[in-house]
């Protein structure tokens, strides 16, 4: 009954979110920009970006369904063999897969998605059940009728003989299914994806951005201006920040990137749902990166460099509103940090990037970061600066010789 809960919960689980996949959307507390929209929307949630994960996912769970109802006792001798085997096979695979995919979100990634780490623990658990039943009850009583247990040193159905595995061969058998998980990895790290996991075109008129008075990466008088939405808090803007001057240079010069901070927080971006609190310092982040920007705007980007810069550690993670702001005022002045912190500009700007970010969501698609080119945006997935140029000639259109 146990192993039964487990595994239609795991099964329901992946039923769920590979009805998301298919269908878009946002997930239940799963809002625009979260940790969990980054983890349901990055090239890991599919298999050659065609088959989702967690439809795999379905056929592994119905197939140990299938098996566990020949699992028991009552099952004929040979059958109720097959039954275990193909179920410690599937509960390998499974717990291979829960590990490679809680290292892909913590990892890789940087985000954990709940729905998706939820199915891992209950799969997870399922498999370490599984294991412990066929240890327990893989002691075959039926072979019993042929070995007379001594009635002072063995109990029947008990002894070496009478298992119907012994442990070196649920090992094995486990092994198996680990080596089949790890096809998953090996497939998902060769396939070269499309490096975009949303794009659309804006049905809405476009806020206007003046590029004179905008924070801008890259030369003013690039003929090319990409616009980019960002938040300070997201760990794939953080990635991409560090692509930017290389796809400057691979395109010599001729494109720039407005910057705009689109905070993913629901006090000053009313597009976020309100139970939204992964980004609860985003609001003020925004204010203290365009404070610098306002007060001193060559010193912008060693603040933008700063903000998304590893402190310690092997993993980034976002500066606090105080670290911020004592970086700012290093870098611009206190004086000259505290009249721009002042300035009505600064609220109209973050304004006017959230309309733009507004203009852009389409079928619950709210991550950053977001590049918009004329009307056409999309949220990428590039990991070098090769796939960034890709997205941006091939899925915005951006041609400077034009």
């Amino acid at each position: 009954m146990i192993m039964t809960v487990l595994n239609i919960t795991a099964l329901v689980l992946s039923i769920i979110l590979s009805w998301h996949y298919i269908k878009g959307g946002t997930m239940a507390g799963c809002g625009g920009g979260s940790p969990c929209e980054q983890v349901l929307n990055s090239r890991w949630s599919s298999i050659a970006g065609i088959v989702p994960v967690s439809g795999l996912a379905v056929g592994v769970y119905l197939a140990l369904l299938a098996a566990g109802f020949f699992a028991g006792p009552d099952t004929e001798p040979s059958l109720r063999r097959l039954s275990w085997s193909v179920m410690l096979i599937l509960a390998g695979s499974v717990a291979g897969s829960a590990i490679w995919f809680t290292i892909v979100q913590k990892w890789i990634i940087g985000a954990f998605c709940p729905w998706c780490t939820a199915t891992h623990i209950t799969g997870f658990l399922l498999s370490l059940f599984i294991i412990v039943r066929a240890l327990k009850a893989g002691y075959a009583a039926y072979e019993g009728q042929h070995h007379v247990a001594h009635p002072a040193t063995e109990k029947p159905g008990r002894t070496g003989s009478n298992r119907m595995f012994r442990p070196a061969i649920i090992a094995g058998l486990l092994l198996a299914g680990m080596v089949l998980a790890g096809i998953l990895p090996l497939t998902q790290s060769g396939y070269n994806p499309p490096s975009v996991y949303s794009k659309g075109k804006s049905q809405e008129i476009i806020p206007v951005i003046d590029f004179r008075t905008s924070p801008v990466a890259g030369s003013p008088d690039a003929p090319v201006k990409v616009i980019l939405m960002f938040d300070y808090q997201c760990a794939h803007c953080q990635q991409l920040h560090f692509m930017l001057d290389n796809v400057i240079e691979r395109f010599q010069g001729k494109l720039a990137f407005a910057i705009c901070p689109v905070p993913l927080n629901p006090r000053c971006n009313r597009y976020i749902p309100a139970e939204t609190e992964a980004f609860k310092n985003s609001c003020e982040l925004a204010r203290t990166g365009l404070a610098v920007w306002r007060a001193k705007p060559e010193a912008f980007k060693s603040f933008q460099d700063y903000m998304f810069t590893f402190e310690s550690g092997a993993r980034w993670r976002p500066r606090s509103p105080e670290n911020a702001r004592s970086k700012a005022i290093e870098l611009a002045g206190r004086q000259e940090f505290e009249k721009a912190w002042s300035d009505p500009w600064l609220d109209e700007y973050i304004e006017k990037s959230v309309l733009l970010y507004g203009t852009t969501l389409a079928g619950g698609k709210g991550g950053v970061p977001r590049l918009l080119y004329g009307n056409r945006w999309v949220i990428p997935d590039a990991i070098d600066a090769g796939e960034l140029e890709m997205i941006l000639r091939n899925t915005l259109g951006v041609d400077p010789a034009r």
